[in-house]
């Protein structure tokens, strides 16, 4: 049985301030595959409009609104006529309006929730018991969230979510690859990450600290935020925005790429970034940061390398041959594509919609 699918979130054609774009793109176009049909609402806003990297795809119906109240209002009404109704946090406007406001005018139809920051949400509204997420929350048929493994799972329950799955990260082999290398993207290592508070100083500790470690090798950071007061030592480049276009080219350049997760993620555990599959896809070496469960998904030593600090990074990039990184590369696409593919989460989804039960 198939579903038409309203779909709230930040953006679906841009990744401009809007890391989790890749992400929507291969959930959605899997479950369109399966026979769903998607609705993606998404608000004029933070110029992501300007800074498109695919026009309206074949896969989903693409409904861009006005940042405005009333359009906002109005685009939650022309959803009445889908089956299921989905609100993915860090929409960046209106998020309260639409948590409260898509349960309300459910009326009988299928209402999720979909996290794509779950560690931080949890600790927002431990801090904070006035949060109206708290009552919001109860409202919703069930949450799906982009990674946490049980801890989140745990945590979402004892909140009041009737039931709590995550849909991990994963692959997209039609549009990430293996590609040629391009000279602005070469270098001993590369980090595509925009810059946000809670990632910058584990950006400075990871990245920099080995930029400083290693003077004559050139580093290559990826991402919006990076050009205005950021201490970074000559051999940095900081290129900025990189349009998904590049991504396979960026992550095919470099003799390593480097995933750093943002604070609440690092301390969740099971939260592996939309970068470390689509680096494995273009069979990139990846270093990533230590955090628990990078096991479920890649084999330290042997499909990916793990580092604690920047120093740890450093000592990984002084021993790493052209040769040990290209094996690693290629043995983390590997395991990708066999188990971590967009293909096999939108099956996931398929099943719940189909049983209409998370638990």
């Amino acid at each position: 049985m198939s579903a038409h699918i309203a779909f709230f979130g930040s953006s679906l054609v841009s990744t401009y301030w809007n890391g989790a774009a890749t992400y929507y793109r291969g959930i959605v176009k899997h479950l369109h595959r399966l026979g769903h049909r998607v609705r993606f609402y998404e608000p004029d806003a933070f110029d992501r409009q300007a800074h498109r990297d695919i026009a309206d795809p074949d896969w989903a119906e693409v409904v861009v609104y006005p940042a405005t109240d009333a359009a906002v209002a109005a685009a939650v009404d022309s959803a009445r006529d889908c089956d299921v109704l989905v609100k993915a946090s860090g929409v960046g406007v209106f998020d309260t309006f639409l948590a409260a406001r898509l349960p309300a005018v459910a009326n009988g139809r299928t209402t999720i929730f979909w996290d794509v920051d779950a560690p931080a949400t949890l600790a927002r509204l431990a801090r904070d018991a006035a949060d109206p997420f708290h009552s919001a929350l109860k409202r919703f048929d069930f949450v799906l969230t982009y990674g946490g493994g049980d801890g989140v799972v745990r945590s979402y329950r004892a909140a009041g979510a009737r039931g709590c799955v995550p849909v991990y990260n994963a692959l997209d082999p039609d549009t990430h690859f293996p590609t040629a290398p391009e000279r602005r993207f070469e270098g001993a290592l590369g980090l595509l990450a925009n810059r946000l508070p809670d990632r910058e100083q584990r950006v400075q500790q990871f990245f920099v600290d080995a930029a400083r470690a290693l003077p004559h090798e050139r580093f290559v950071l990826g991402g919006n935020g990076w050009h205005e007061h950021f201490d970074a030592p000559p051999n940095v480049a900081a290129i900025g925005h990189v349009p998904s276009a590049d991504h396979n080219a960026f992550n095919s350049s470099p003799r390593a790429v480097l995933n750093v997760n943002r604070d609440s993620m690092a301390a969740a555990g099971f939260s592996p970034a939309t970068r470390v599959f689509e680096a494995a896809g273009a069979a990139a070496c990846l270093i990533t940061d230590a955090w628990r469960g990078i096991e479920a998904f890649l084999e330290p030593g042997r499909e990916v390398l793990v580092a604690r600090d920047g120093r740890e990074v450093a000592a990984i990039l002084r021993e790493l041959s052209p040769q040990r990184a290209r094996a690693i590369g290629a043995a983390a696409r590997r395991r990708v594509l066999a188990q971590h593919t967009y293909a096999q989460r939108a099956a996931l989804v398929d099943r719940i919609l189909h049983s209409g039960v998370a638990a």
